[in-house]
């Protein structure tokens, strides 16, 4: 049930950063290459590889953010801008697919004759910078939400990097000009796919809805069979960040006791919750209180 504590988990700005200025080199060689090789599928792909870069630079100021420490204005610091950097990028993302997935269908019903060689060139060094960008951050891309999406942005683009190297080749060679519009719609759909569950898990988390592993009621049962406690209400869990959950209770008390007394009680509360993977909890302690005892309330 306990999950790995990735609490301390730090990104690498470093490789991020190196990560960005290889896809604005190759961002803009495949601008220029498109508007001399009159390739569409060049200037979609330096389009798409533009998105990335954006991506990547709001990441690593996220990032940044994230490692502020908290103030008196800002009492959880900037923990939570990865999470909107993640929701960011991945609608970006969907967009992005959107837009390839509809040039693509065009292309495909009105095939265009193209110069095949510079596009050859050039989707090889698309797949080469993406690549090696993805070896940079694919072990910050296993614990952090927010690098994850743009790990998906830059393996998406290395795909369609693929795409466009097997069009070029099947258009210089065979001349199947609606190869690389086929490639292209399989991509959309898969990232459009991949996409989705990072909008949903980070809007989850910016909503402030209930972590899905979290079962609330179970939880109450088990807080409620401690002994002392005659019921617990009012109860809130939420994310912060995807590693950092909180939670908050009123527990109303069989006795009315002294705040000694309530410190074993909260100590056996802390470890029910840490039991659940919740490190953070404000528990308020009741007598006699007249209120609506609801769980969610």
């Amino acid at each position: 049930m306990q999950k790995a504590d990735n609490h301390n988990y730090k990104v690498s700005g470093k490789n991020l950063g190196v990560a960005i200025l290889l896809n604005i080199s190759i961002t803009v060689a495949q601008a220029i290459g498109g508007i001399i090789s009159g390739s569409m599928a060049l200037l979609s792909d330096a389009a798409h590889n533009f998105g990335d870069v954006l991506s990547m630079v709001i990441s690593f100021l996220a990032n940044r953010l994230a490692k502020r420490e908290a103030t008196e204005k800002q009492t959880f610091g900037f923990r939570r801008s990865e999470i909107l950097a993640a929701f960011i990028n991945s609608s970006t993302l969907i967009i992005i697919s959107v837009i390839i997935l509809f040039e693509a269908v065009q292309r495909l019903v009105n095939p265009v004759p193209i110069s095949a060689n510079l596009v050859i060139w050039l989707a090889v060094a698309g797949i080469l910078v993406n690549g090696v960008s993805v070896l940079f951050i694919r072990k910050d891309s296993r614990e952090n939400m927010n690098m994850k999406s743009v790990y998906f942005h830059l393996f998406g683009d290395m795909l369609i990097s693929i795409a466009v190297l097997l069009g070029g080749i099947a258009m210089k060679y065979l001349h199947w000009y609606r190869t690389d519009s086929i490639f292209s719609i399989a991509i959309a759909l898969y990232l459009l796919y991949m996409s989705w569950g990072i909008v949903r898990s980070s809007l989850r988390i910016i909503m402030q809805f209930t972590p899905e592993e979290i079962d609330v009621k179970k939880i109450a049962s088990e807080i409620e069979k401690i002994e002392g406690v005659k019921n617990i209400h009012h109860v809130h869990v939420w994310q912060i960040n995807e590693h950092e959950m909180m939670f908050e209770a009123h527990i109303d008390m069989s006795e009315d006791i002294n705040v000694s007394s309530f410190e074993e009680i909260l100590h056996r509360i802390k470890a029910v919750l840490i039991r659940y993977n919740i490190k953070h909890s404000t528990i308020q302690p009741e007598f006699m209180v007249d209120d609506k005892k609801q769980i969610i309330y």
